[in-house]
């Protein structure tokens, strides 16, 4: 029985290295699949993955988590990058397990989630310490799953389509041509935001992000 569980342990490659418990936990807001990847419901992922990038960090699938993950160090905190693959409305699963299995972490201070926000226009962005979900079922079930509303966030404008009827077609589709090659400018100044949030505080970074596009 031995020399089959070698066998099978090899077969399956070797086992990742736990990850680390993380003094901050930041999380991108999306729906999981390629199908999705340019959507504006999935301006979250892209903001976490700029960060990822910025690093060079690696992405992998945390199964207890369902979840992708990487570790980063940002602003002198180690970091761990969450996506939710839960799809949207249920992300509040994927970040409950991460503060139980890391208890330290306090959703008030520590956990910071980047999602986006049809009430700003495209490409602006806002950071606050606090507040409710404003509609959005993502957030709303993060919040509802911590239990806190006192949960750091920074919101990022998608516009809006005009009608609520149109909602859902709005936040599923693609940003047009000319937004989105504007996107990257935008995306790198969320990231920024999120360092400076985690460097000198929300009051500080609040000053100087939310003031302009």
């Amino acid at each position: 029985m031995g020399r089959i569980r070698d066998f099978w342990s090899r077969l399956r490659g070797p086992r990742p290295e736990p990850v680390r418990a993380p003094s901050r936990l930041i999380v991108g807001l999306g729906n999981p699949g390629p199908q999705y990847a340019l959507t504006r419901h999935n301006i979250g992922f892209r903001v976490v993955e700029r960060l990822a990038d910025r690093a060079g960090a690696e992405w992998r699938e945390e199964a207890s988590l369902d979840a992708r993950v990487t570790a980063i160090e940002l602003a002198g905190e180690d970091c761990l990058l969450l996506e939710p693959q839960t799809f949207m409305n249920r992300s509040g699963r994927s970040v409950a397990a991460a503060c139980e299995r890391w208890p330290d972490l306090d959703p008030t201070t520590d956990v910071f989630v980047v999602y986006d926000d049809l009430d700003l226009p495209t490409g602006r962005i806002r950071l606050r310490a606090s507040g409710g979900g404003g509609g959005h079922r993502g957030i709303g079930d993060v919040l509802d799953e911590l239990g806190t509303r006192a949960l750091p966030r920074l919101r990022f404008g998608v516009g809006h389509p005009g009608s609520g009827e149109e909602v859902i077609g709005w936040v599923l589709g693609p940003f047009p041509e000319d937004e989105e090659a504007e996107l990257p400018a935008a995306v790198d100044r969320a990231a920024d935001a999120i360092e400076s949030a985690l460097r000198d505080g929300i009051p500080a970074a609040m000053g100087q992000f939310n003031g302009s596009s």
